[in-house]
């Protein structure tokens, strides 16, 4: 496949939901403009109406490059980017992008293999030790109630006499792996991708999902969105969950029915939940049903 070359005159987009956006954006100007002195840089914040969708299309029309991080970029997108090149995601992830139409239209399609590996596992060992600790509510008796109570009847655990079960062994779970086993605990991967060598250096057992639905007493997810796992964790996970654990999500939100998430924690199959994503990349947070 042969893939143009970005020029001078060349039109780049950057494109994204407002909170994405919400960032020193001058930086990355000034970059592209060093690298491609007479580009010309569009900023677009992007909302999931049809209004929205329409402008972007008008924008790429004649865009050489477009940056984002969550856009949908679909074939009724590309379909109408006749001079698009290259498609940049600051993200590790790119699958909000049609991979074999965009490859079939001469676009290149790049990301961040390294964006945030340390950061997103250090955000899910501070998920796993605040939920455990039971830290909101230990804040929210203090700061809405008044209460100075170090006793709660829930109590909490040692993380050492606890087992993680983790769904996805890449650069993220490894490195939780990693952290996790300076706590103590014990580690059980299900992955596709580890073998004894893996489970050597990091001291971790692989496990099938039922064996973690099984031993696990906390469960995070750390594996890549893709057409075949959308919703892997859907009702019936939650229903054969045997320890009641603690469950974290921080890839990708449409790898959990949130529904499901929702009866889970409503009938106690779980004790808690840690999220940084959502099915939507948007959220109404006064509406949903998790706050």
């Amino acid at each position: 496949m042969h893939y143009r070359v970005l020029t001078n005159r060349t039109k780049i987009v950057i494109v994204d939901y407002k909170d994405t956006l919400n960032r020193d954006l001058q930086m990355e100007i000034d970059i592209l403009k060093e690298m491609i002195p007479d580009c010309k840089v569009v900023i677009l914040e992007y909302e999931d109406t049809k209004q929205k969708k329409e402008e972007l299309i008008h924008e790429l029309k004649d865009a050489d490059a477009v940056k984002t991080a969550f856009v949908m970029l679909d074939r009724s997108i590309l379909s109408e980017c006749r001079h698009l090149k290259c498609i940049s995601f600051n993200s590790t992830g790119f699958n909000n992008v049609d991979k074999k139409y965009a490859k079939d239209c001469g676009i290149a399609i790049m990301n961040v293999p390294e964006y945030c590996t340390d950061e997103v596992a250090d955000h899910t060992i501070m998920l796993m030790l605040s939920l455990n600790k039971n830290l909101k509510v230990y804040d929210n008796m203090v700061m809405k109630k008044h209460r100075w109570t170090y006793r709660l009847p829930m109590g909490s655990h040692s993380l050492s006499e606890q087992t993680l079960g983790i769904i996805g062994f890449g650069k993220i779970g490894r490195a939780v792996a990693k952290k996790a086993k300076v706590f103590g605990m014990r580690v059980l991967v299900s992955s596709n991708h580890v073998g004894k060598d893996e489970q050597q250096k990091y001291g971790v057992e692989y496990a099938s999902m039922e064996e973690i639905q099984k031993y696990a007493d906390i469960i995070s997810i750390h594996t890549n969105l893709n057409a075949g796992n959308q919703k892997m964790i859907d009702e019936d996970f939650f229903m054969s969950l045997q320890k009641q654990p603690i469950f974290i999500n921080v890839s990708r939100g449409n790898l959990v029915d949130e529904q499901a998430l929702i009866k889970a924690l409503d009938r106690g199959s779980i004790r808690a939940a840690g999220l940084d994503v959502l099915e939507s990349e948007s959220p109404d947070m006064s509406k949903s049903m998790l706050c």
